[in-house]
Order: structure tokens, then sequence, then C-alpha cells
């Protein structure tokens, strides 16, 4: 793995620009009021003295955690309706407790630019009338506007309905909808309840829905008839059906009919849910209340169920969306996401800071791979945020975005998902747009944030990300647990965060949640990234360093597909593998044993593709299946991933795996061989 170097960055933030951002006011106020380094009033002369200035800033806000997030909170105007009795009464990981005693709402923060009298400096009146939400689909050439006098007007009627079904704090809503307002809407509802969101994207299988419903139990879902994706239809109503029949715990169904289909029977309308015209009313719930469900699959049994708060969610959000992307009521803040990905609840936080947010429902390469570009155009997004697959598609594909659209209007280009390679680095600045600033990011669907990422003071460098975020103690380990720079390591975050789980759930004793992120070093969260923090304090992600996959942002477990795959009579063991590629592609291989008489032709991979899409997602749908003649197992026969993968990306035999812990080399030396040969 090869850490790019290039002293002279892409990009750098022009004086002016750099002063008028939040993260300098914010630093100015912080240094008189809670004990932050000085901003100097002169600006930066150079890059290092840039980076220096945030390193300093950023020190502060790793070592005074107190002090830094009572200044977040402060800068953001958060309302406690009940002061918090301290910030951090406990900094152990797992087990952090922040600002305990205090309530608070995150839905009443995310709605408050729609109030119709200000409050303090967050509302001037005329701000409800602006944009909230714009929209568009594949079916739509101009974005349809939600105000945030409507979004707010629409949250407190939904919100009402929820409470006359009885829904109450701690119950779980469930939504199986596309990114689309009507999910804002529900999820502000859920939240301004103090019930539980949790969401699906339409494009799973029944069986990957139940497999994380089925955990929390809710008590209301959400769903579409259907859903427009790649230029057709794609109907849900039998999934839908499904869903109903296996959540027993169900009290009632909220029918979204985006195809036009009828409600079925005994499910309510959405449009009668959302007619009143009523204030919304927030459930004042303590900081650690359960906020939403996200999931994030391991290698084996159930999807990690992941309890975040509202309070930590909001706090990280606040300081992500406003410090980090520079955003505010000026801004339109376009990501595209399924409502699958954490990327989706992340785009809902631009209503903290009171910028509009533009939903697109539909495919980012339809009818072109230009589409997003398009979306963007057409909606004047301002911060665009994307995946580096797409910016790998775009440039294979030959696009110019900058010349043949209008993206004068976007300022910031955000990627994650998967590390973006310096091709595309090069590209986004030779074929979108050479002024604009590249934040390039990466954290997890664990803390629904980012670890490391953009900082709008400092220079973009060639393949490399700006920072670690504010807040977040990140540092690259070996394999003895040592700090390093230089060099690749563990990503490990030695601090708590506020939107760190505040569990699993169903894990009572907190076994699993230890097991997933604190098993490796005690008391320090081991994130199962390569990463290497560079001399001047970028930082270089080089893929997962454990096994689960990751297509486009969104980590799915190995065995959700072995158990579909294994279920094909002609099948008797596979292995799924994930592999980030030097060239920013990702391949996700299928190895099959046969079962005796059966033959891996045409027939037998067109059904294994199309079982993995109807039955959990097209993102489930391997690159290449490949017969082998066995798997490696352990000595008590459990498959092996991490040694295959680590052989397919280069590594020797012995340098990938202990020989005496596998109970046949021959069937490893396999992939060895097929390693070497893809690298030849």
């Amino acid at each position: 793995m090869s850490t790019p170097t290039q002293e002279q960055p892409l990009w750098r933030p022009a004086p002016a620009r750099a002063a008028a951002t939040q993260l300098v006011a914010f630093q100015t106020w912080a240094a008189e009021h809670h004990g932050a380094p000085a901003a100097p009033l002169a600006p930066a002369t150079d890059d290092d003295q840039a980076a220096a200035r945030y390193a300093a800033l950023h020190s502060w806000s790793t070592e005074d955690l107190e002090r830094f997030w009572t200044a977040v909170t402060q800068w953001f105007d958060v309302r406690f309706s009940t002061a918090p009795e301290a910030v951090l009464t406990d900094q152990s990981m797992p087990g952090a407790r922040w600002f305990p005693g205090a309530r608070l709402n995150y839905a009443e923060h995310a709605l408050r630019y729609g109030e119709s009298a200000p409050h303090g400096e967050r509302s001037d009146g005329e701000q409800a009338d602006r944009p909230a939400i714009l929209h568009l689909d594949e079916t739509t050439e101009q974005p349809t506007a939600l105000s945030w006098a409507e979004l707010r007007r629409q949250v407190g009627s939904l919100a009402e309905a929820l409470r006359a079904q009885g829904v109450r704090p701690g119950d779980r809503v469930g939504a199986y909808l596309p990114n689309i307002p009507q999910a804002v809407v529900a999820l502000l509802a859920t939240a301004a309840v103090g019930a539980v969101w949790t969401s699906c994207a339409p494009d799973f299988g029944a069986r990957s829905v139940l497999d994380r419903l089925q955990q929390i139990e809710p008590v209301v879902l959400f769903a579409v008839d259907g859903y427009h994706y790649g230029g057709k239809d794609h109907d849900r109503t039998e999934v839908v059906a499904e869903l109903r029949r296996e959540l027993p715990t169900l009290r009632a169904v909220v029918h979204v009919p985006l195809l036009g289909a009828p409600a079925p029977e005994g499910a309510l309308h959405w449009d009668d849910l959302v007619a009143a015209d009523t204030e919304p009313v927030f459930e004042q719930v303590p900081f650690d209340h359960p906020l939403w469900v996200l999931y994030s699959s391991g290698t084996t049994g159930l999807p990690k169920a992941i309890v975040q708060s509202q309070g930590g969610i909001l706090v990280e959000h606040l300081k992500q969306a406003g410090l980090h992307l520079d955003l505010g009521p000026e801004d339109r803040f376009l990501w595209y996401t399924s409502t699958g990905w954490m990327m989706w609840n992340f785009l809902v936080a631009g209503l903290l800071v009171g910028s509009t947010i533009v939903t697109y429902d539909g495919s980012p390469g339809h009818p072109d791979t230009g589409a997003l570009w398009s979306v963007a155009a057409r909606t004047r997004a301002t911060v665009l945020g994307t995946s580096a697959a797409y910016v790998i598609a775009s440039r294979k594909a030959e696009l110019h975005p900058g010349r043949d659209l209008d993206l004068s209007a976007v300022r910031c280009i955000g990627t994650t998902g998967s590390p973006l390679p310096p091709d595309g680095f090069r590209w986004i600045y030779d074929e979108v747009k050479q002024d604009v600033w590249l934040a390039s990011v990466s954290g997890g669907t664990d803390v629904c944030s980012c670890f490391v990422g953009g900082v709008p003071t400092l220079p973009v460098y060639l393949g490399e990300i700006q920072a670690p975020c504010l807040g977040a103690a990140v540092e690259s380990w070996d394999v003895q647990g040592r700090p390093h720079t230089g060099q690749v390591g563990e990503l490990v975050v030695t601090k708590p965060l506020p939107s760190m789980p505040t569990g699993f759930w169903n894990d009572p004793d907190g076994r699993r949640y230890h097991d997933s992120y604190f098993d490796t070093y005690p008391g320090t969260w081991r994130h199962g990234d390569w990463i290497t923090v560079t001399e001047r304090g970028t930082v270089v992600i080089h893929g997962r360093s454990d096994s689960t996959l990751n297509r486009q942002g969104v980590r799915m477990g190995s065995s959700d597909i072995y158990e579909v795959v294994e279920r094909l009579p002609e099948i008797a063991e596979s292995l799924v593998i994930g592999l980030e590629e030097p060239e920013g592609g990702y391949w996700m291989p299928l190895f099959v044993v046969l079962a005796p008489g059966a033959a891996l032709d045409d027939a037998l991979q067109a059904r294994i593709r199309t079982t993995l899409r109807q039955q959990l997602s097209p993102r489930h749908v391997p690159d290449e299946v490949i017969a082998v003649k066995g798997l490696p197992h352990t000595l008590t026969g459990k498959r092996i991933e991490v040694p295959v993968k680590r052989l397919l990306s280069g590594t020797p035999l012995d340098q990938a795996v202990n020989p005496g812990s596998v109970d046949n080399l021959d069937h490893l030396r396999f992939f060895e061989t097929l390693g070497r040969e893809r690298r030849a």
C-alpha cells in the first residue's frame, strides 16, 4: 500500500474565503470563552501555517473534551429544556456518559428555522417561507420545494397522528421508503414523539428488511407501494405484505403511494396523516434517549442494530455540518444516498444548520452516467456529496461535467463510501472545477459521522483526506498498539465521541458492542480501517482491515449472502470477499464449492445473481462467481475470510495467515495464486 506524496496542493482556499468560515468564527469565539487556542486575526500566509493552526484547535478539542463540547452546544444554541448536570461524567469506552440530566429534542432543532416567530438569532420569520427540501426524481426535470413552514406543519400533523395511534417515547417506528421528503417528515415526527426511528431502502428484499426490523419490533411501519429506479417502476406491494405478516408487533401501517397503488386493507393513508394544521409538540427526552437504530453487518449472525442518541447525534451533526462542511442557511446540500445508508441520516443534518437539503430518488447513472451531476446543476447545489465509485465511473465514462453543465453554485464536493484514489482527485479538478473544495471524508455507520474529513481552511492534497475531525482523537496504531505516522496502521479513536452508540439493540450485557470495537485494544475504539497519518497531518484511507463488505458506503455481512446462496442445491459452500482496488473500484467475487454433479454454467450464474438481488438487494450481487475445489477453514471449522482478502490483495501466504491454524493450505494457495495473477 503506497501513500501518495504531493508537495503542492491541488487546491487551497483563498485567504478571504478561509477567514469567512464558521470554523474561524467558532475558534475566535471559543478562544475568548472556553480556552481554545487563539485564532490569529491575519489569514494564514502558507499551507504549513494553516495546518499548524488547525492542529492546535484539534488538539484542544480532543484534550479538553468538556470545554470543547460545551462550546459546541453554546455556539449552535442547543436548546436544553433541562440543563445538564455535567458534560462527561465517565470517559471510559465503552460506557462514556454525555450531558447527564439534560433534556432536549432533536426534531425541535431540525425544525427551528421553520418557526414563524424568531427565536434568538435562529429565525427571522422570512426563513420559514424558503425551501427546506428540494426534491427530484428520474421523472421530473425541475425540483419541487417543501418550505420550512410546510415541513414544520406536516411534522406536527404526523406526530399528532402517531400519538393518536398510541406511539410513545421509546416505541420503534420503521420505514420502507426511498429518499423522498416523506421519509424526512416521518423521521422528524418520530423524533418529535420520542420514538425510535429505523429505515430500510425499498431495494432491500423482504429477508434483509426482516433481519433488521424483527430485532427491534416496530409498532408502526411507513411503506411505499414501489419505487422508480433506472427508468423502471419496481412494485413492492408483495414485499410490504410479507413484512406485515412477519412483524406481529405492528399496530399501524402507513401507505405512501409513490406509484399510485391503492392502500392495502387496514393501512392508513399518508395524506390523511399530514393534513392537519398542527404546531409540533416536541417530547423532551434525556440526552442519551435513542434517536434511531442503524444497521452495520458483521461477518456472522444478524446485522448489528446500532443505537444512537438524540443528543449525541444532535451535537455531532451540528459540529460536522456547521464547522467541517461550513453549511448554513444559504446552502443547498445534496448527497446521493438511500435511506439504508447512514449518509441519508447525515443529509438530514443539513436542516440543523438551516440549509436546504436536496433529496434525489433515482439512479445516479440513469439515463446516463452524468445524471447526478445534472441533478446538482438543476438544484443549484452548493455542497454535493457522492461516492468514490461514482467519481471513478464518471472518469471512465469520459464525462465533462464542468464543461457541459452549470455547476457554478458548487463550492464543495464531498466523497465517501470507499477511498477516493488519486485519479479521482485529479479528475474532479480537471473535469468538474478547478476552484472547488474537495472534502473526502471517512467515518462509519457506527458513529453516523466522520472521523476524518474536510476542513474549509486547509489545502487539499492529492489522494489525502485533509485532517481528523474536531473532537475525534484519531490515531494510526501498529500491531503492538503504538501510534505512528507515515506508515499503514489500524484506525483507532482513543477518546469518546457523543455519537458513538449507546449500545446495540438486544445486547443487554454489552458484550457484542464491546467485541465489535474494543476487543483488540481494550478501552480504545478500533474501527477496522487501514490508514496512514502523514507527517503533515493529512490522512490516507487504504480500505477495510477486516472482512466486512463495503459497497458504496453500505456495509454488508457475508453471512447474509451465504444464507441465500447456500440454499441453492447446486452450492455446497461459498465465500464472498470485498476488495478495494488500487484504481478506486471495488471487486466483490463470490467463490463457490459446487455440489457433486453440478456445473457453474450460465443458468446457475444467473440464478445466483437473481436470487441475491431478490432476497437481499442489488448491492449483494457479486461481480464474479468463481468455482473452487474447496474453501479454507480454521481448525474449528469456521471459514476463513480475512486471510483470503489479504491473499487477494497480494500478501504472501506466510504473512497472511498462520499455516498451523488452517485445515487445508492447498485451498489457500489457490487464492494466493489468483491474487498474484490479478496484480501481474
